[in-house]
């Protein structure tokens, strides 16, 4: 089943299993348009155990560099929708330090941000 396929099943079903493992591959969704109301360019953060929130990301960062997190606690979807092949990473550290792994562009991962005090948004 390709990427569209499988982003209109989960839009459809208005659900997403949150009980997946952080270490899961992030799944594709090229876009270079909104996509689950996270603007092209930026990477979005949904609400907790709410799988797309209905389009209605919680939080939404559009710049690079690190952005400290605060109050994110349990299963999130994290989704990078920039273009040009930008990457953002996770990291357990503020002001980005600790990091670990890429979500590339067009990837969304379902994530436990307890442990997590910041992302980072690189070209």
């Amino acid at each position: 089943m390709n990427a569209r396929k499988k982003l209109a099943l989960l839009a459809a079903s208005g659900t997403l299993a949150l009980g997946l493992a952080a270490s899961v591959a992030p799944a594709a969704m090229a876009s270079t348009t909104d996509t689950q109301g996270c603007p092209s360019g930026a990477v979005c953060i949904y609400p907790q155990d709410a799988g797309w929130n209905g389009g209605h990301p919680s939080l939404t960062y559009y710049s690079y560099g690190a952005h400290n997190l605060s109050n994110q606690n349990g299963n999130h979807i994290v989704f990078n929708n920039q273009t040009g092949g930008a990457t953002m990473r996770t990291c357990t550290g503020y002001n980005g330090t600790g990091c670990q792994g890429y979500l590339p562009a067009g990837s969304y991962m379902v994530k436990d941000l307890t442990p997590i005090n910041s992302i980072t948004l690189q070209p």
